[in-house]
């Protein structure tokens, strides 16, 4: 079961620990999703914000395809 996180400093803690960090480009949000080998974590930030936290992350990084607009 995937779990939400909101604290940016505990995700790139956990970052050591993962295997990749798959990055989902919205228009207004980007979904940052951690995995680890027990849990699928997601924290959810602004385009701006993510760029910092992405340069910090210490796994591999996946662009996903963007979301479809609704």
């Amino acid at each position: 079961m995937p779990r939400i996180i909101t604290d940016v400093a505990r995700f790139l803690e956990m970052t050591e620990s993962a295997t990749e960090c798959r990055v989902r480009r919205g228009a207004n949000q980007v979904k940052l999703k951690l995995r680890t080998p027990k849990y699928l974590y997601t924290l959810i930030v602004e385009p701006q914000q993510a760029e910092d936290i992405l340069q910090q992350v210490k796994c591999q990084v996946v662009e996903a395809k963007p979301e479809a607009e609704e």
